[in-house]
């Protein structure tokens, strides 16, 4: 018997025995890597001179567009700076002192005036004392006895004469009564109050003349004045000053009625003088014209 043939370590196929593939070693089962191909040292020069040249127009770019902002912002600003300096040297112009105007002295003194009679206290209106020339030309004195409060002009005036102030603008009508140094005269001064000089002319113009009708006279309760009405009242009269009508009514302080008087004792020789003085005196004080300054700003300028 032919001896036996030793048996191979790996088993054999159970499908049947087939050709042994032959053993490839580990190194050739990996894949073998792309060679890297390296660029030419004179294309990598070029691509830097063109990367160079891309950035230095880029910079170029910018800096035309700074340029061009840069000229725009410093034009706007130029307009704007000359504006202001403009508006300042305006606004100098203006506010500086400077001599006043022929029209602007005429309108401050008419401004003034026109205001005085809320401006100043109703003392300064109606002063507690007013002086005038009594008999023997001797200095006297009247006495304020009381001021009445504020009213429309239509209420405290006669019937001819309301019609007159309202139509030209009455604005409101002031009053205060005073006696004489003896306590003999009551005199009832009243300020219509107009919006305007020309108001008062044409007022004036149109007004009544007629010495028995005017503002109506204010007695006050309790002092020499109690009796004095409008009965009482012995003549009536006005002066103009500024945009003020003053009225003016005068009579006895014991009751003498203008009826019960004589004709050739109605003028008397002092009372009426002293009702004059005493309106003339209030019309001036409202209607004197003010100290104008020189200046815009004072009288300096």
């Amino acid at each position: 018997m032919p001896p036996e043939q030793p048996h191979s370590p790996r088993r054999a196929n159970h499908r049947g025995a087939g050709p042994r593939r032959a053993r490839i070693p580990q190194e050739a089962r990996l894949p073998r890597r792309a060679a890297r191909a390296r660029p030419w040292t004179a294309s990598r020069g070029r691509a830097a001179a063109a990367l160079a040249a891309r950035e230095r127009a880029e910079l170029a770019r910018g800096v035309r567009f700074r340029s061009a902002y840069l000229r725009i912002m410093g034009v706007v600003l130029a307009v704007a700076a000359l504006n202001v300096l403009l508006g300042a040297l305006g606004l100098v112009r203006e506010t500086r002192s400077r001599p006043l105007t022929d029209a602007e002295r005429a309108r401050y003194v008419a401004q003034d005036v026109a205001r005085r009679w809320q401006a100043w206290p109703a003392g300064m209106v109606f002063p507690e004392e007013l002086p005038y020339t009594g008999l023997g030309r001797t200095q006297q004195y009247a006495r304020r006895v009381g001021i009445a409060p504020e009213a429309a002009c239509g209420s405290v005036v006669d019937a001819p004469v309301a019609p007159v102030l309202g139509e030209h603008g009455c604005r409101t009508l002031l009053r205060a009564t005073y006696v004489d140094q003896t306590a003999t005269f009551a005199v009832t001064v009243g300020v219509a109050v107009m919006p305007s000089e020309d108001a008062r002319a044409g007022a004036a113009a149109d007004l009544p003349v007629d010495d028995r009708v005017g503002v109506r006279p204010v007695a006050f309760p309790g002092t020499v004045t109690d009796s004095f009405g409008a009965a009482q009242r012995q003549r009536t009269g006005w002066v103009g000053a500024g945009p003020y009508i003053v009225f003016l009514t005068v009579g006895y302080t014991d009751g003498r009625t203008r009826a019960s008087v004589p004709l050739e004792e109605q003028v008397n020789s002092e009372m009426w003088p002293l009702a004059q003085t005493l309106a003339g005196r209030i019309a001036r004080a409202l209607g004197e014209p003010p100290d104008v300054p020189r200046c815009t700003q004072g009288n300096a300028c």
